[in-house]
């Protein structure tokens, strides 16, 4: 035991943490990488779809104004805002891209790396909840007429919150994980805390 005090005088607290502990590091820059390669994934399928909505009018254009048929329609607007919020939002592929190409310091587990997975998944997530609105509303704009509207408004709303919420659903346990171990207390708030007390 002395001669392993010895052997460590020279070495910071850091050093005998990457010295002794390097598998985790290496367990948890695999584990990184590949859940934002699935998302890098999920989120260029994505942008695919919504950039081909966002050059698609639904039921075309007016020959004479050139202007859409249905622009003065509620679900019209909601079908334009949504592609766009879709497809600004969905520039969290870029964020996954920079986890992927990130050198993986040690430091960078503590709040760099996770803060960038839970803003890509909150962007994902608005960017898939946004993409279903607008294909729901574009649904809206081609099949049901003005006074079959209130019948159908009730299963379109159910079948558009289906998918959203198996989304959610799926990947909410991990945001909170993320969330509460990057900004919750931790074991060195606790820390903190027994210290004052003591």
């Amino acid at each position: 035991m002395k001669s392993r005090n010895r052997e460590n005088e020279n070495e910071t607290p850091m050093m005998v943490l990457k010295k002794e502990h390097s598998n985790p590091r290496q367990k948890g820059e695999d584990w990184m990488k590949q859940t934002t390669g699935s998302y890098t994934i999920t989120t260029a399928l994505i942008i695919i779809m919504v950039f081909s909505t966002i050059i698609t009018v639904p039921w075309g254009n007016n020959g004479e104004t050139e202007m859409a048929i249905y622009k003065d329609k509620l679900s019209y607007m909601i079908y334009c805002y949504s592609v766009w919020i879709s497809f600004f939002t969905s520039a969290s592929l870029q964020l996954f891209l920079s986890i992927l190409i990130e050198h993986y310091a040690e430091g960078d587990f503590l709040k760099r790396l996770p803060k960038r997975l839970i803003f890509g998944l909150v962007t994902q997530l608005m960017s898939v909840t946004t993409m279903v609105i607008a294909y729901s509303a574009a649904f809206c704009i081609m099949s049901v007429s003005e006074h079959e509207k209130s019948r159908h408004l009730v299963p379109i709303c159910l079948m558009t919150s289906l998918p959203i919420a198996s989304f959610v659903t799926l990947q909410l346990p991990l945001l909170v994980d993320l969330m509460s171990s990057t900004y919750g207390r931790g074991i060195f708030g606790n820390q903190r805390e027994l210290t004052k007390k003591t």
